[in-house]
């Protein structure tokens, strides 16, 4: 079977000042941060040790997306909640926005995401 190939995007924009925003954001009101799956796969200006491992070691194609970026490529998309992590093949949703918000470490992210694969 070849590796899967998954679209991952995370609910922020694009751009330097808007990591900065985010990253300011995160310190001081992590509570209400916009993008789990920033906060699950990204510490404060590093990515997240056990996610990264994962990344390289899983066989997974990951692609990565921001916001802006996403829907600029997929007009069509511009309805969906992110974040949210897609099967490349078809675009089908593989982990929604509601789905995320319910994780509490990374490690629950990885479990997940090794669920829906192996369902499909």
């Amino acid at each position: 079977m070849p590796p899967k190939k998954l679209i991952v995007v995370y609910n922020a924009n694009s751009g330097k000042l808007n990591a900065l925003l985010g990253t300011a954001h995160k310190i001081l009101s992590p509570k209400t941060y916009y993008c789990k799956l920033c906060e699950l796969t990204y510490g404060i200006f590093t990515e997240n040790a056990l996610w990264k491992e994962y990344r390289e070691t899983s066989g997974i194609y990951f692609t990565f997306y921001h916001k802006d970026e996403f829907i600029k490529e997929n007009p069509t998309q511009t309805e969906q909640q992110l974040p949210a992590i897609f099967d490349a093949e078809n675009m089908g949703l593989l982990i929604s926005s509601e789905e995320l918000k319910k994780l509490n470490s990374t490690q629950a992210l990885i479990t997940l995401l090794n669920k829906k694969i192996n369902a499909r």
